[in-house]
């Protein structure tokens, strides 16, 4: 069993501390956290292993009752460096994070496959899993794609991260993922959305500020839950110009939690969250 946890880009503006305490009071049990800028400028919270800011963050979630799932987000592009993660990986492993999130942004595919590999083999080191998560604007855009990059690294400790709005609006289905070996699927980002995507300009505006609570939209997500492992850490990453203010992840665990409840999955592929 896993317990429910909340992702960073859900309120991306609170600093890792705040979005603990928020989280805490929420009544998730755990965080991802944005260590590492998706592009150069973007927002995120770097941690330096023997720093006070790190310190004084694990204070904070050992108050809270609160852990961390996993951390993010290194871009592999042609130009990365996959050593210059060691201090990336340091800091997820003081805190006790599971695995590190992955974009594939390289059309080289043997390349992009060397590099993916070669961070695993880092990450090893510090107990932590690598997940590739694929998006319909990156070079590694579909299910399909991440798998052959996974295939082709050939590292035990990778995985695929499923964003249900990236698996639907990158053409998935529920078929396709039911039949991915269950190692591969060690984490879900959950959201909702309607059925039919927006205009190809509003696709990543929509993954970034536009997803709706589970259950407000049309995206099938008791089959998607049910295709996956029972074990599977999930996560809510609901991203919305309309969810502010102080309450805002409370309301996103209620909503969550409302509709978990309510939700009819296959008992034997049902996941089991705790919290």
């Amino acid at each position: 069993m896993k317990p429910l946890g909340v992702a960073h880009l859900t309120a991306l503006d609170l600093a890792p501390e705040a979005l603990v305490r928020e989280a805490g009071r929420a009544g998730f049990s755990t965080v991802g956290l944005r260590l590492h800028p998706v592009m150069p400028g973007a927002q995120a919270y770097p941690l330096a292993v023997g720093g006070q800011a790190l310190r004084e963050l694990k204070a904070v979630m050992a108050g809270e009752g609160v852990g961390v799932a996993d951390i993010e987000f290194v871009s592999l592009t042609p130009q990365v460096q996959v050593g210059d993660c060691a201090m990336l990986l340091a800091a997820g492993a003081e805190l006790g994070a599971t695995s590190l999130t992955v974009s594939g942004d390289d059309e080289d595919g043997v390349r992009l496959a060397h590099n993916f590999a070669a961070l695993c083999e880092m990450a090893k080191e510090y107990g932590l899993r690598v997940d590739l998560e694929f998006m319909r604007w990156r070079p590694v855009a579909t299910l399909q794609q991440a798998l052959a990059v996974l295939n082709m690294a050939g590292q035990d400790n990778s995985a695929v991260l499923v964003d249900a709005l990236h698996l639907f609006r990158s053409g998935g289905d529920v078929a396709a993922l039911a039949e991915v070996d269950p190692r591969y699927l060690r984490a879900l980002q959950l959201c909702d959305a309607p059925l039919t995507a927006p205009a190809e300009a509003l696709i990543i505006q929509e993954a970034r500020e536009g997803r709706l609570l589970p259950g407000q939209g049309q995206l099938p997500l008791a089959a998607l839950m049910g295709a996956l492992p029972t074990d599977v850490q999930v996560s809510v990453e609901t991203p919305s110009v309309t969810l502010r203010g102080e309450n805002r992840l409370k309301h996103v665990r209620e909503a969550t939690h409302g509709w978990l409840g309510n939700v009819r999955l296959p008992t034997n592929r049902q996941p089991q969250i705790k919290d």
